[in-house]
This record gives C-alpha cells, sequence and structure tokens, in this order.
C-alpha cells in the first residue's frame, strides 16, 4: 500500500479540515484526496448558513481557502451523493470515504399548527437570505408581528435579519432578490420566545450584542423575567459567558424605548404550546403557557397560558441531518451511527468497512468551529490506523472518477471553477463598495464555473 485514495463528502468546514488534517498527519503511506459537495462552490454553511451581516465569522472562509488553494486537494462540486455518483462507485475508485455532509434540515417542533401557512423553518430561511441556489428566489414577508421560538444562535440571527433594516445590509454580501424581499416587509414587531431564562439561553455574547446594535429597532424586554432564582444566580457569578450575557440584557432594560419604527421583543419563560390559525388557515397568533424556574436550572409550567397575535412564525429549535443512500442513519438523532467517526452497521456495534463521519453528521448539530477540528482528528486517526477496515478499489487511479462522472454528464465544478465564480462575485460588487454580490441560480454557478456563458 502506497497510496491511499480518500473521498471527502461535503465541501464545508468539516470535510476541508478532515482532509487538512490527513495530510499534515504522520503516516507511512501517500494520500489523494477528492472533495464531492453538491452545491457548486464549497465552504457549506460558512457561506449558506451564517448571516451576511458576519464579517467576522465569514472570516473562516480565508482560513478554509487557504488550505485548499495549497494545491494538494481536488474539489468536485456540483455533484449529488446518491445520484450523480454513489456509495457503489466511491468503493471502486477509493479506498474509504468520510462522510461530512452536516446538517442543513430543521428539526421538528411538535406543537399543532406548526404546519400553518406562515409557519417556517429557520434554516430555510437563513438558506434563502445566504443566496442558496436550491430554494425559491421570492420569500413571503407579509406580516407585520412575527414569532421566532429558539433561544439559540440561529434564532437571533433569524431575528435579526428580519428586523434590521435592509439599507443597513447593503455593506454586506447580501443577494438583490433578497435585499428587495427584506426592502418589501412590512414587518413591525419581532418577538423571540425561550422556554427558559435568560440565565439559560444558548446564545453567544458576541451574538446577542449584535442584536442590540441595530438602527432604528428598540429591544423590549420583561421585566417579569429578571426576578431570577438561586441557580440562575450562580449561573452568573459562576459562568463568565451567562454574566456577560446578563450585563448586556440589564443594559437594554435600562434603555429608553419608545421611538424606533421597528421593536425586537425577547420573551423568556415560555413553553410553546400552539400555533393558532385563522379563519383561512394561516397563522394568527403563538399560544405558550408561562413558567417558573425549578430551582435547578430548568423550568415547570405555571398553568398561565397567554397568545401573542402574530402573522408569521419560524421555529429556531435546531437543524437535523439528512439521510444517505446505502449509508446507516438513526433517525432518532439525525446522525450516522458511530463509534469516534467509524460508522456503524445499524443496530449494531460493528463497523462499517471503509466508511467514516466528522462534523454534524457525526455528533449532532452542536458545537463550533474548534469541536469540528477535534472532531476531524478523532475520525482522522481511524482512518490512518484503519487499513484492513479499507476497501479495495478496482480503478484507485486519479482519472477514473474524472471519466465516470464526465461518462454520466455530470457538469461539475473545479477548484479553478471557485476562482472563476469568487472573482466574478467580487467584480459584480465593486461598483456598489462591497466585497462582493453572490451570484444565486445554480445554472449561472455552474456557467461561470465552467468558463460557459450566462444567459441573461
Amino acid at each position: 500500500m502506497t497510496k491511499l485514495r480518500l473521498a471527502i463528502v461535503g465541501a464545508g468546514p468539516a470535510g476541508i479540515y478532515a482532509a487538512d488534517i490527513l495530510l499534515k498527519a504522520e503516516r507511512n503511506f501517500d494520500v489523494s484526496i477528492d472533495l464531492f459537495d453538491r452545491l457548486p462552490a464549497p465552504y457549506g454553511l460558512v457561506r449558506y448558513g451564517v448571516a451576511p451581516d458576519h464579517p467576522r465569522i465569514k472570516g473562516i472562509v480565508n482560513a478554509l481557502r487557504d488550505v485548499l488553494d495549497r494545491g494538494d486537494i481536488r474539489v468536485f462540486g456540483n455533484v449529488n451523493f446518491g445520484t450523480d455518483i454513489t456509495l457503489d462507485d466511491l468503493k471502486k475508485h477509493y479506498h474509504a470515504v468520510i462522510f461530512a455532509t452536516g446538517a442543513v434540515r430543521d428539526a421538528d417542533l411538535d406543537i399543532p399548527g406548526i404546519d400553518l401557512k406562515g409557519s417556517y423553518g429557520a434554516a430555510e430561511f437563513v438558506s434563502w437570505f445566504d443566496g442558496h441556489p436550491d430554494v425559491p428566489r421570492i420569500w413571503p414577508l407579509e406580516a407585520q408581528s412575527i414569532a421566532v421560538i429558539g433561544n439559540g444562535n440561529v434564532a437571533l440571527d433569524v431575528s435579526r435579519m428580519l428586523a434590521k433594516h435592509p439599507e443597513d445590509l447593503l455593506s454586506t454580501e447580501i443577494p438583490e432578490n433578497v435585499y428587495e424581499g427584506l426592502k418589501a416587509s412590512p414587518v413591525t414587531d419581532v418577538h423571540v420566545f425561550g422556554r427558559r431564562g435568560p440565565a439559560q439561553v444558548k446564545f453567544t455574547p458576541l451574538e446577542l450584542r449584535e442584536l442590540g446594535e441595530l438602527n432604528d429597532v428598540d429591544m423590549i424586554l420583561y421585566d417579569e423575567d429578571f426576578d431570577y432564582d438561586e441557580a440562575s444566580k450562580a449561573a452568573i457569578a459562576t459562568n463568565k459567558q451567562v454574566m456577560v450575557i446578563d450585563k448586556v440584557l440589564q443594559k437594554w432594560r435600562e434603555r429608553e424605548v419608545g421611538t424606533a419604527s421597528r421593536r425586537l421583543h425577547l420573551h423568556f419563560y415560555a413553553k410553546p404550546l400552539e400555533v393558532v390559525s385563522d379563519d383561512e388557515g394561516r397563522v394568527a397568533a403563538f399560544r405558550y403557557e408561562r413558567t417558573k424556574p425549578d430551582a435547578e436550572g430548568g423550568v415547570v409550567g405555571t398553568g398561565e397560558i397567554r397568545e401573542v397575535p402574530v402573522q408569521a412564525i419560524y421555529r429556531a429549535v435546531g437543524y437535523f441531518g439528512s439521510p444517505l443512500e446505502g449509508v446507516p442513519f438513526d433517525k432518532r438523532h439525525g446522525v450516522i451511527p458511530n463509534r469516534e467517526g467509524m460508522a456503524l452497521k445499524k443496530g449494531s456495534n460493528d463497523v462499517v468497512p471503509g466508511v467514516y463521519a466528522t462534523g454534524w453528521i457525526k455528533r449532532g448539530p452542536v458545537g463550533l468551529i474548534g469541536h469540528t477540528k477535534s472532531d476531524a482528528m478523532e475520525t482522522i486517526k481511524h482512518v490512518i490506523n484503519g487499513e484492513s477496515n479499507w476497501w479495495t478499489p478496482v480503478d484507485p487511479t486519479e482519472q477514473g472518477v474524472v471519466d465516470l462522472l464526465d461518462e454520466r454528464g455530470v457538469a461539475y465544478t473545479d477548484l479553478d471553477g471557485w476562482h472563476s465564480l469568487d472573482q466574478h462575485e467580487m467584480k459584480l460588487g465593486e461598483p456598489h463598495g462591497r466585497a462582493r454580490i453572490k451570484v444565486v441560480p445554480r445554472e449561472d454557478m455552474v456557467a461561470i464555473s465552467r468558463g460557459e456563458s450566462v444567459e441573461a
């Protein structure tokens, strides 16, 4: 064995970090890595899951670009696993595969009315405002009052984008269709609901601070939510992040409000019960039960039922992984069942030969970029030490998979193509003083990447 031919499915941070770690690791064999992604452009959720007004987080792209631009990793974009290329195909051309497909679906919220017209998943909305090529160009922004369910960073991203004046987004890479959609929104009030109290939120301080910097948007907090119990006081006193979050919220409570044209309300101790319908089957209100602290950091119901009139609702209660053709899948947790990144056969602890996982499809949608790196290190350790677990491909040549995709007529994109698209988007932004304007239609992304003409 002189060379490991490795396929990685998913060209977001998880997949790119896994490739980088393997290439830099001590080993007694050469490595050749091909990254596959169903989207024409790389970087996954960094490109399509982070709000456009997050330039600091977008800076992660620079580190990912450095890895890809070394030239020792091939990229095949616009290749859909399960149709354009299958697990059997990978077995013919590689010794192993790492799945780094993440978690891009919305987790379910099992309450009555959640499927009414005007009820949306946060992940869908994020994909829209990030210019994802596979969502509709137009988003129904017709509500004056909107509910967002969730107390994590995604809930804050969604709330901020709904409440922020679109003119304040023009310095970002926001696509033109998104700007026009937000510009037409009649929103005046965004209500964010969390089941527990201010000391138990999942926000990060940076995200929370950004929420309070919105132009012409009042932050509305409610005094009843800040009668802290002993467990909350202890969390504030002993956890630096919780302490900072509390300071931010307390400062907002002291602000004068009433002059802004939009309001962003934070409601704590609110357990979702039902999305109320109007006569036409549309969202009319959000009904919840008021909760209270249980003295142990959790909450219990009080029996008090409240209702807030809204015309749209967004659930931001988490992401969920999607099954992959021919690969074991844990439907309950939305992950590939695995032991330290080695895929396990359904219902057993037996390892699936040649199949590995990293990132959110391995451990679920929790943690930040640092966790993604440690995930990848754990998985790569087993790839390196698991030669007896690898496949025996019939054609491990680097040309083999290229011929396969060409024979099937797959219009794949490569790293040079991404550079072309990247430059094109930056040129689109130049006349407007913006870093870039994203190209949204998939067919245009592919055409630009492949050096073909784009239809007007």
